[in-house]
This record gives C-alpha cells, sequence and structure tokens, in this order.
C-alpha cells in the first residue's frame, strides 16, 4: 500500500532532509502528541566518540564493549572479552549508568542500539558506540535507555539515520532526536523497573555461575587449571587411530582430562542419550527479509536462549513450509555445529521461527540424563576442550556429526543432575523475569506518549546542557570491522 506525506517546504528546508523517509506520517503523528518533546541534545551533559583500539584477546588491558555486548537495554559481560593496553585509552572508561548508542551498523535495525551499564566495569568502548550522559536534573539515564528502545524512539532513530554504504547516526545526528521530558516521579518508576531487571539479570548470572560451579566441584575439577604443552609426542597409531595429523589434537591437556574423567566417574559419549539427531536447514540469503518471522543462525543462540545479533528474517509463506521440520519447541534440545560450535540450550518458551543448518535439533532420551545437566555439560570447560580439539585450530570450525556424537559427558547421579539443573532453571527464569520488567518499562514510556501525559519539566533557555561537549577522538576503525 502506497503510503505518503505532504509537508510545508519550510519544514524541508528547516530540516534540510529531503527524502520521503524523514515525513513518514506514523513518525509525524508522535510528534503531534501533547507531550513537551526536546531535542536529546538539550538534556544531554556529555558526548563523546569511541576510538580505534588495537585489540586481543590475550593479556592484561581495559575490556571493550562493543555492538554484542548491548543487549535487551543493558551493557552485558560477553563470555570472552576482547582487551587493549591500558595506557592512553583512561578517557573511554567507563562509569556506572553510562548510556552506549550504536552509531553504524549495514542494518538499520542495529543503529541506535542503546544500552546501560549497571555495575562497575574495567572497561571502554568501541569506535562505532557513542557514550552518552543526561543532565539528571531534567532526565535519568535509565529512562533515557528505555525511551530509545521503545518503537517510539526506535522510529526516530531510523528517521534521522543517513544511509550510504551504511546507516549511520551521528553525535550531532542524535541530539536532533525528540525525547518526550516527563517529570522525575513518572522516570524514576522506569528507574526502578530498570534496576529490578539489572538484579534479575545478575541473579541469572549468579545462579548460573553456582550449577556451573557445583557441577565442577562434583567432579573435582574445581580448580582445574589449562596447562598447554609447548612441545610433546604422539604415536603414530594414535594419530591413524584418530584421523588426524594435526598437532593440536594431541595436546596433552584434552588427553587428561578425558583420563581423569573415565578413572573417576562414569563417562558416556553423548550418542547414548540421542533419540533423534536433525540438523537445521539453509534458506539461501536470496531469501533474507528486514522483517518477519525469524531465522535462527549460530549468532543468534546463546547458553541463555535466543539474541538478536545480526538477525535474518524469512516470509511467512516460506516458514509455513518449513515449521514442522525446522521450528523449535519447548523442550527441545539445541546444539550449535558451526562457527561457534557448543553452545547447548534447552528451549524454555515458544517461538516463531526456523533453526539454520549450523544448528542441530536433538531428542534426549530423559530416562538417562537431565537435559538442562546435559546443557550444562557441554557448556563447560568438559565440552569446551574437546570441541577446541575437535576443531583442530581451523579459522572457522566445522563440528561433524561423529564427533559430536562421541563427545564424552561424565554422567553424576540423578539427585545430582536435578541439583544442577534446578540452579539452571532458576537462572533462566530470573532472565525472563528481567525481559518482563524491561518490556513494562517500555510499554509504559509509550502508554505516556500516547495518553499525553502532560507533567513534564520546562528546560531553561540558559541550561548548560543545551551544549554538550563532544569528544571526537582521531582514530577510527574501519565501518565494516567489529559487526
Amino acid at each position: 500500500m502506497v503510503v505518503s506525506s505532504v509537508v510545508p517546504l519550510s519544514s524541508v528546508m528547516a530540516n534540510q532532509r529531503m527524502e520521503a523517509e524523514y515525513y513518514k506520517p506514523d513518525v509525524l503523528r508522535y510528534l503531534e502528541k501533547k507531550v513537551r518533546w526536546v531535542k536529546i541534545g538539550k538534556i544531554l551533559s556529555f558526548v563523546q566518540y569511541g576510538t580505534s583500539l588495537p585489540l586481543n584477546e590475550e593479556g592484561a588491558g581495559y575490556k571493550i564493549f562493543r555492538l554484542n555486548e548491548i543487549e535487551d537495554c543493558f551493557l552485558t559481560k560477553p563470555e570472552k572479552w576482547v582487551v587493549l593496553p591500558k595506557h592512553q585509552y583512561e578517557s573511554l572508561r567507563l562509569e556506572k549508568d553510562d548510556i552506549l548508542f550504536c552509531r553504524t551498523n549495514g542494518n538499520i535495525k542495529y543503529v541506535g542500539r542503546t544500552g546501560i551499564l549497571k555495575e562497575n566495569v574495567d572497561a571502554v568502548f568501541a569506535s562505532y558506540l557513542i557514550r552518552i550522559r543526561p543532565n539528571k536534573n531534567y532526565v535519568l539515564p535509565e529512562y533515557l535507555t528505555i525511551y530509545l528502545n521503545t518503537k517510539v524512539g526506535r522510529a526516530f532513530i531510523e528517521r534521522q539515520a543517513m544511509h550510504s554504504n551504511q546507516f549511520n547516526v551521528s553525535a550531532e545526528q542524535l541530539k536532533k532526536i525528540p525525547i518526550p521530558l516527563f517529570d522525575l516521579e513518572f522516570q524514576h518508576q522506569i528507574k526502578t523497573l530498570v534496576n529490578r531487571a539489572a538484579l534479575y539479570r545478575n541473579h541469572s548470572n549468579i545462579f548460573y555461575s553456582k550449577a556451573e560451579n557445583l557441577l565442577l566441584e562434583e567432579l573435582g575439577l574445581k580448580d582445574f587449571k589449562l596447562k598447554y604443552e609447548l612441545s610433546y609426542t604422539a604415536n603414530l597409531s594414535q594419530a591413524f587411530s584418530a584421523h588426524r595429523l594435526d598437532a593440536e589434537y594431541f595436546q596433552p591437556v584434552y588427553h587428561k582430562l578425558i583420563k581423569y574423567l573415565k578413572d573417576n566417574f562414569e563417562v558416556k559419549p553423548l550418542k547414548i542419550f540421542i533419540l533423534d539427531f536433525q540438523k537445521g536447514i539453509e534458506v539461501g540469503s536470496e531469501n533474507y527479509q528486514e522483517e518477519g518471522k525469524l531465522f535462527i543462525r549460530v549468532s543468534n543462540l546463546s547458553i541463555h536462549g535466543f539474541v538478536e545479533r545480526d538477525q535474518k528474517y524469512i516470509d511467512d509463506e516460506l516458514y509455513r513450509k518449513l515449521r514442522d521440520a525446522y521450528e523449535p519447541k519447548v523442550g527441545d534440545f539445541l546444539l550449535t555445529k558451526d562457527a561457534t560450535p557448543g553452545i547447548a540450550y534447552v528451549v524454555k518458551e515458544p517461538i516463531e521461527g526456523i533453526i539454520a543448518s549450523g544448528i542441530l535439533k536433538l531428542t534426549i532420551d530423559e530416562n538417562k540424563i537431565d537435559k538442562e545437566y546435559l546443557a550444562l555439560c557441554i557448556n563447560s570447560i568438559i565440552g569446551k576442550l574437546q570441541i577446541e580439539r575437535d576443531g583442530g585450530g581451523s579459522v572457522i570450525i566445522h563440528w561433524k556429526p561423529e564427533q559430536i556424537k562421541n563427545l564424552q559427558i561424565p554422567v553424576l547421579p540423578h539427585k545430582t543432575q536435578r541439583k544442577i539443573a534446578e540452579l539452571v532453571k532458576q537462572s533462566h527464569e530470573a532472565r525472563r523475569k528481567a525481559k518482563e520488567l524491561l518490556e513494562e518499562a517500555k510499554r509504559k514510556v509509550e502508554k505516556a506518549i500516547e495518553n499525553e501525559i502532560n507533567k513534564y519539566f520546562i528546560i531553561p533557555t540558559t541550561s548548560h546542557s543545551q551544549h554538550p561537549r563532544i569528544q571526537q577522538n582521531r582514530r577510527f576503525i574501519p565501518r565494516h570491522e567489529g559487526y
């Protein structure tokens, strides 16, 4: 259906924007709402670009937040940090309640992704992110974060985005985005919801750590240290038996772990527990769409569930054809086999989507092992070391079906399995509650705009917050890097 808007030429000249998308009726409708709209630039006290960084994955230094660490309105700790040397980057060091805003990406849905830091972390941020701090006399950081994640905030972000080879919202363009200036009493209600969500996420991490620690304690691996040897030997017969000639496969640390487990516990190959084994499907990039039903790839699965990272979509017709065979159902056991193999997750809630070929859907015999316990074993150092050995140092790892089936799993008593599984379930439940609170906060802001709540501030025209200083660092990483 054709959608059209008619706007005065004076408005076009004032905005200096000629593209039709800038004047979409649904966006203009928000501006007609009788709330106190102000430009974000008026309520910011500090704006700063990130900078190009000599990233590495080893050694000491600042941890760095990137796009993937912005999740569900928060800045979240990744499983493995990328770090950089501490010298000369002190000015980029993040503080609690700082907000990061993604300014550029090839996918418009990731431009403007915003998260708030709710913990003390010795970290900095990448060049395609902008750090912002509001003037708390007028806008609380939790409220600003939630607003930029609402459908209203997203509409204005996408309206402001410039499009060349990538979409981009610079700091100056960010400052032009309108925000409804509700009073602090209302904003504190949003802050309370965000802080409760942050607390639940923290509880989720604690429960999961307890589950993993209990597993390692029961197996006597709590103090297990990885000691990779620089030189070692292997018999030719071992190489022929394993059908491997790469030196990494015979690293003694792998052998020592498996030998220790087999000497002290009952250990069985994964195939013993599998009743059915199904691979996902590739639909082809020509079927990708900007919206529709989810096409769930390896990057969209984590140990805590489904995540929106470079999410692809397919149309309803293709989804209907494939869903019976390839849609995850509650209770399904998912396991990644390519790129980032060994991510195991038991589906907790219904989802409308199709799994890609890099993900396996397993049916587990629950009479032999608890599914949540099994997933934790695979996600732990027990699974990771075996997958690391099987990968053999490949740039892009493809975990073969036979390797997957022969993954060695220590089988603890069912009572212990249930105790560990219960902690994992508590972790997922806490994360679910956190998401519900964030959705409640977003709905509250959207409803306030729709209902035209008129309790707001008027910012004095002499306020220093109208002109926040922008720190722009000279060196930038290429646009394609880090996505």
